[in-house]
């Protein structure tokens, strides 16, 4: 169990059968009146964020999240394969669960695997991945304004903008996160 007022950011807890996540905490102690957490927490699950204020004695059962780093192996239709790199069991996970940056992680690349009580309810892809250029423009000399860019396609199939001098075929280090060109690998 865990106390409203030992809040941290990060701190996961159960609030009405959801697992939440601290993302932001304020001890408030006004001039009158009771102490309280002003608190703002985000469903793990759904992404949904909510604000809200807790007596600072408000006890909640503390919800433990598991990260497993797991390798991507192949998808089947919409199901996609992870295998456990101790137990090399494969588990099956649905595209839906599936965040928009997984668009960057090819057969292979080490993922952590979050799941509650067994479930998973999430995949995080690795913060930089190293994919090659399978498609772009040609950049021409004299094209250039500051910082100018051009769509170019991955080989996993993701399209992100690329400054001029990247051709095709070349290796590139992406941001999954923001899903940005970080600089040539």
């Amino acid at each position: 169990m865990i106390s409203a007022g030992d809040f941290r950011n990060g701190v996961t807890f159960e609030l009405d059968g959801q697992v939440v996540q601290v993302v932001e905490f304020q001890h408030v102690k006004p001039g009158k009146g009771a102490a309280f957490v002003r608190t703002k927490y985000k469903n793990v699950i759904t992404g949904s964020v909510v604000e809200t204020s807790f007596n600072p004695t408000a006890k909640f059962p503390t919800a433990f999240v598991e990260r497993k780093d797991m390798q991507y192996s192949y998808n089947d239709g919409d199901l996609y394969y992870f295998m456990d790199l101790e137990t090399y069991e494969q588990v099956p996970i649905s595209a839906s669960i599936l965040g928009d940056n997984f668009k960057f992680v090819k057969e292979e690349m080490i993922c952590k695997i979050l799941s509650y009580k067994g479930n998973v309810f999430g995949v995080e892809p690795p913060n930089f991945v190293e994919l090659k250029v399978t498609q772009t423009d040609p950049g021409f000399k004299g094209d250039t304004a500051t910082n100018a860019t051009k769509p170019a396609t991955l080989e996993t199939g993701a399209e992100i903008k690329v400054p001029l001098f990247i051709d095709e075929g070349e290796i590139i280090q992406v941001d999954t996160r923001t899903g940005e060109y970080m600089s040539r690998a």
